[in-house]
Formats: C-alpha cells, structure tokens, sequence
C-alpha cells in the first residue's frame, strides 16, 4: 500500500521504519532531513508534480510519499484483554474511521473493532488517522451482536452512542467498557441499542441536531476516559 504526506511519512520513518519498502520524494527536501531518510538503506524514487499527485490520487502528498506493507488487523481475542475500546458499527467512511482513530489514540483507548463491515481499505484512513493507525490495534468482528454478546463474556460494560440518552458529561464506568459508535446516516441498529448496557447522548444548542461521528465520538472518548 502507499501513504503520502509529510506527518504520516516522518511517523513511520521515526516509530515504524521496518514497514517502509520504498520512498518517493517529489521536492528538494532539507540536507538533515535527507540524510535521515538515505540512512534508513531503502529504494528512494525522485518523482515529478504530476505522477507524485497520481500516486496521491489527488491528496496532499507535500513531496513525501512511500510504499510500505500493508497493515496487519489485530485478533478480537486479543483486543477482549484490553480495557478501554472503541467499537465502529456500520461505518465506512474511511476518513471518520483515520480521524477516530487518531482521537482514540490520543485520548487513551487501546484498540478499534470494526463491525458490520464487508471489507475494508484501511489505506484509506492513513492519511486522516495522522500515522496513528500504525500505533492502534485493529480488529473486525462482522456480527455487532456476537460482538457485544462475546465483549460481555470478557467482562466488558457496554455504552452505545444514541438519542434519547444519558446527557451526563462525567461518565463513571467500570474498567472494562466498550464504546458503540453507528454510522451518520443510520446510527446504530436497534438491536445493538437494547443489547447495550448504557445509552449516551451528546445535547445539541441552536437548534442542531447533528455531529460528524468522529467528533462525537471523540468527545465521547474524553468523557468515558
């Protein structure tokens, strides 16, 4: 897979060296920062303006660009040993999954389930995750229901992101709690939401009653944590 952008470059090159197969560079880069980049002894490719955007599909790539292996899905057995997780059901907007995960990540939580989901392309997140995608542990569990019903078995206490909820902003939880986000359109299942053990709600002022899930989800993740 390739990645492109200057933050997600430099935070693989400095955190995760060994997935980099090969470097594009499409700018005259800083002597320091070169021979950071020559000492790593991978294929390094001088690409022009136009094939460094077609690379980059049209994103912003700022000159740096590289090919690096794909990345590896966690097991859900070994995310059900973690303490603080984040479950995405029926989201597939690559973006808001990058920008989730780059909250998650910061805000503490230590591994995303994916759920409801037929395939995903996390190349796609790379970018809007800020390289923290390469440091949160990933899992897929296609079935939300089996997914709660298993997280229970693990000890974990369930909050489903919903209307008509808890509006509470300080959240006290067990130590083990899963976080349920839906996606925009849909929200989460009903199903999902009567199997939950808390619903929460974010209270919306001026008359507005929507947030982009990966802000809701980060602010969310602040309360919980």
């Amino acid at each position: 897979m390739f990645i492109y952008g200057k933050q997600v470059f430099w935070h693989l090159l400095e955190n995760h060296p060994s997935l980099i197969e090969e470097i594009y560079l499409a700018k005259e880069i800083d002597k320091k920062e070169f021979g950071k980049i020559v000492k790593l002894g991978k294929k390094i490719v001088k690409l022009d303006a136009k094939k460094a955007q077609a690379m980059a599909k049209g994103g912003s790539h700022q000159g740096y660009l590289a090919k690096i292996s794909d990345i590896e899905l966690s097991s859900f057995d070994k995310l059900k040993k973690c303490g603080f997780l984040v479950a995405l059901v029926g989201v597939t907007d690559m973006g808001n999954i990058g920008s989730i995960i780059r909250s998650a990540h910061a805000l503490g939580v230590d591994g995303i389930i994916l759920s409801q989901v037929k395939n995903v392309n996390l190349e796609g997140a790379v970018k809007a995750s800020s390289g923290a995608i390469f440091d949160m542990p990933i899992a897929m569990a296609p079935n939300p229901l089996d997914m709660m019903h298993e997280l229970k078995q693990a000890g974990f206490y369930s909050v489903a992101a919903g209307f008509n909820g808890d509006e509470n902003k300080n959240i006290e939880l067990p130590q083990k709690v899963v976080l349920l986000m839906g996606s925009e359109g849909d929200g989460l299942p009903r199903k999902v939401l009567e199997k939950a053990d808390k619903i929460v709600t974010i209270k919306m002022y001026n008359n507005f009653n929507s947030l982009n899930v990966a802000t809701a989800a980060a602010i969310l993740i602040d309360r919980m944590r």
